[in-house]
């Protein structure tokens, strides 16, 4: 299938030529024909499925299609929410490319920044908002926003929102909102209070789901490195030491663990930088855009920091530390091989983390491949090792302490000395020594 066989407008499929976009994926072929018949729309896709586009250029083409029957009015008509700034602005990139020759307006909205050239662009009047909850809901209180005329409501990553205490604020948004519209529903995972919400809010939904989170892409290649976790460092710099890894999203754990990564890598001549929720919003963009640019090579992320960075041609993502949640190996992973496109995904795994490694495999139904090729192999042990070494880590609440060791020794020398005083003293005795309580 071809996007000319998706009945969309010149002016999209013109846009969509320059970019370089011939086949739909799965979830933009089965979504875009539903989203233009105004249907209400549930759709569960994980990221890099490419339903950015599968919301986004339906919408343009409604709006378009509308403004050429009716005169063109400063309102806006259509409102996508998204939980973080990063998902904000990859879905407003979405939108100037597929709507370049509509001449719709659209404007990107969230907080950390002031607020001064929002609420301008606001004033100009935008058909297209795509805003982050918090600040959407400021504004709306400052009555700088009206949502009286949306008439399309897109609900973007909502299981990432629930996640992030969000849905309350959501709730209060679509309250504001004409109950006459047309609702699009995108989730990765679809949890109970997530489909609670799908069901308050969509009317006879068309349902669509692509590639469940328990699967990962056939495109992407996975290697399983085993290591001990003090070796971690060197054995990312030998990873590094292929020219053919222009760039690399390595994943952590904690923003600690991301913050020490790169301070490691600096120090070997690797350009790096985190981003992860300790940072600011403009040190996580600005992170992200010289990862994009090439100017740095690794980007280190936590998983909510990652959560949403779209990057073309990303073929790299390694697993510094394997999370201790099995879907989220599926998301991280995710970031590579998208759209179809080839990547690769490199794990390391050590002692403690092996426990994680079978709830991955489990879920997604695959052995990942082992690479043992590499300057630090984790030593295999023996039964008998591994059961000499759960004894160590196990506590020896009867063996004594070095203090109590040192007091026994005392005790002893003590004891012996006492003891060859007696002995010394029976001795003399029998030699005859005068008898007790007589005079010389």
């Amino acid at each position: 299938m071809s996007f000319q066989q998706l009945n969309l407008i010149d002016p999209i499929l013109k846009a969509l030529q320059t970019e370089g976009y011939t086949t739909p994926t799965p979830i933009q072929a089965q979504s875009i024909p539903i989203i233009l018949q105004k249907k209400d729309l549930l759709g569960c896709a994980q990221t890099g499925t490419g339903k950015t586009a599968a919301f986004s250029i339906p919408t343009l083409q409604l709006l378009y299609q509308q403004r050429q029957q009716h005169r063109e009015q400063k309102t806006i008509k259509a409102l996508i929410l998204t939980p973080t700034r990063e998902l904000a602005i990859q879905i407003g990139d979405s939108l100037a490319a597929y709507g370049k020759h509509t001449g719709l307006k659209h404007l990107v909205i969230f907080g950390g920044v002031s607020q001064n050239p929002q609420t301008d662009a606001l004033k100009k009047g935008v058909d297209i908002l795509v805003a982050t909850p918090g600040r959407l809901l400021d504004l709306m209180n400052q009555r700088f926003v009206h949502l009286d005329h949306i008439q399309m409501l897109i609900l973007d990553e909502a299981d990432r929102m629930l996640d992030m205490g969000f849905v309350h604020d959501v709730k209060k948004i679509i309250a504001k909102v004409p109950a006459k519209r047309q609702t699009l529903f995108f989730s990765a995972t679809m949890p109970k209070e997530i489909q609670q919400l799908a069901d308050s809010i969509l009317n006879k939904p068309e349902r669509v789901e692509v590639t469940p989170v328990s699967s990962t892409a056939e495109t992407i290649q996975q290697e399983m490195y085993f290591v001990a976790k003090g070796d971690k460092k060197s054995l990312l710099n030998f990873v590094l030491q292929d020219k053919s890894i222009v760039t690399a999203l390595v994943f952590t754990r904690t923003k600690h663990g991301a913050d020490k990564v790169v301070k490691d890598l600096n120090k070997a001549g690797i350009t790096a930088e985190a981003i992860h929720g300790n940072k600011s919003q403009n040190a996580r963009q600005r992170a992200l855009n010289n990862f994009k640019a090439h100017t740095t090579r690794v980007l280190v992320a936590t998983d909510i920091a990652a959560r949403g960075i779209d990057i073309d041609e990303l073929a790299f993502v390694i697993n510094y530390e394997l999370p201790n949640i099995p879907e989220t190996y599926v998301h991280r992973i995710g970031r590579t091989g998208r759209a179809g496109a080839s990547g690769k995904a490199i794990s390391f795994c050590d002692e403690e983390e092996k426990e994680y490694l079978k709830d991955i495999e489990k879920l997604i139904g695959v052995k990942v491949p082992v690479n043992d090729s590499h300057p630090h192999p984790l030593a295999q042990l023996t039964s008998q090792e591994r059961i000499l070494q759960d004894l160590k880590k196990q506590p020896h609440h009867n063996k004594p302490s070095s203090a109590e060791k040192q007091r026994n020794n005392r005790r002893r020398n003590n004891n012996t000395r006492g003891g060859n005083n007696k002995a010394k003293g029976g001795s003399s005795g029998m030699s005859g020594a005068r008898p007790s309580g007589k005079r010389a």
